[in-house]
């Protein structure tokens, strides 16, 4: 099985302990915007589109988890 979000449930906990349902909600916006931000970056507009062809690997990288 692959990871599809990593750290994610943190900001939930952290929004719930600061402010409750409306820390969750704001956290949840965060979120929202830095992938929005990401992802307009890499010249994407859906999550599916992503991809290996959106990471910027070293030349003469021989990391484990490259293909």
């Amino acid at each position: 099985m692959v990871a599809q979000l990593t750290y994610v449930g943190r900001a939930f906990v952290y929004g719930l302990g600061a402010m409750g349902q409306k820390g969750v909600r704001t956290a949840l916006e965060v979120i929202h915007k830095e992938l929005d931000t990401t992802m307009a970056l890499c010249g994407e507009t859906k999550v599916s589109n992503l991809g290996r062809h959106n990471l910027l690997i070293p030349d003469g990288f021989e990391g484990r988890w490259q293909a």
